[in-house]
């Protein structure tokens, strides 16, 4: 079956390493079956986002020998495609507000003596969950700032509930896996400053391109849980993953933007060659 594969880069920086080896691990999965590889710009985040790191990205694909579709889609042009998402989740009754700043959740967990959880946050710890309709209304009416959350309890029991069972998706490098996003905690859905969050926003987007393989790195693995829920709530198609390695520096941590040095736009400049900087993508890592 032919593929259409997609790689979806933040412009909030440069590309590295590691942004190479998974547009070139995507674009070869696609085109190992004359399938579509797709190219979307995840800006949902606008004050992160910036023009001069969208054209290099451009820029620094096509130096890497990839093209893509026309034409591409950008998160901050499908706000309306994210707030029907909303609403559909609003109405299946699985969203509450939040009013908690990052500040009281941090200190909320730091009481509860809990440990952080999952591979980047602390999963909050449910203190708005149990407000009455009355409460929210109010708080709502005074004009207090709030991020909508989604019931992870009730959103679950509801899918498999509705799904004769446990919900499941296929990792092609792990197997089938059974859908258990709880560990993820209430995650937020939007916020005032963010249309959408990510795990909606790429949920939507996917469904929206006819994506067939998503694949990225082995820090979404969990994610993908709450993806999977989320497609469930929202009648989208599931697609098939692949978590493919990450890119590590000489300390063994995941490459991120903050390493200037072992940008595509820094490799380029120093002089190495297209296939030198392909040859660094292919040494051995650790996952």
């Amino acid at each position: 079956m032919a593929e259409t594969t997609r790689f979806a880069p933040s412009p909030s920086g440069y590309l590295h390493l590691g942004h190479a080896y998974s547009a070139l691990f995507t674009a070869r999965a696609a085109a190992a079956n004359g399938g579509r590889f797709l190219l979307r710009i995840d800006d949902i985040d606008v004050e992160r986002a910036r023009a001069e790191f969208e054209a290099a990205i451009f820029d620094d694909l096509a130096w890497l020998g990839l093209s893509w579709e026309q034409p591409l889609r950008r998160q901050s042009d499908c706000a309306a495609d994210y707030a029907l998402a909303l609403q559909r989740l609003r109405e299946r009754g699985v969203t509450y507000p939040c009013f908690c700043t990052r500040k009281e959740i941090a200190a909320e967990i730091a009481r509860a003596g809990a440990a952080p959880h999952g591979p980047n946050e602390s999963v909050y710890p449910g203190t708005c969950r149990g407000l009455s309709a009355a409460a929210r209304d109010a708080r709502i009416a005074a004009g207090e700032a709030y991020a909508l959350r989604l019931d992870m309890e009730r959103a679950l029991a509801e899918a498999e509930r509705e799904n004769g069972g446990p919900l499941t998706w296929h990792d092609r490098g792990r197997g089938r896996q059974r859908c258990d996003p709880r560990p993820q905690g209430d995650v937020v859905m939007t916020r005032k400053d963010v249309a959408a969050s990510y795990h909606l926003a790429v949920v939507v987007d996917d469904a929206a391109q006819d994506i067939t393989l998503v694949t990225r790195g082995a820090d979404l693995f969990e994610a993908s849980h709450v993806h999977r829920l989320l497609q469930h709530l929202l009648a989208l198609p599931v697609p098939d993953y692949h978590h493919h390695r990450l890119l590590t520096d000489e300390n063994g941590k995941r490459l991120a933007k903050r390493h200037d040095a072992l940008s595509i736009r820094a490799l380029r400049e120093a002089g190495h060659t297209l296939e030198e900087v392909i040859a660094m993508t292919e040494q051995p890592q650790s996952s």
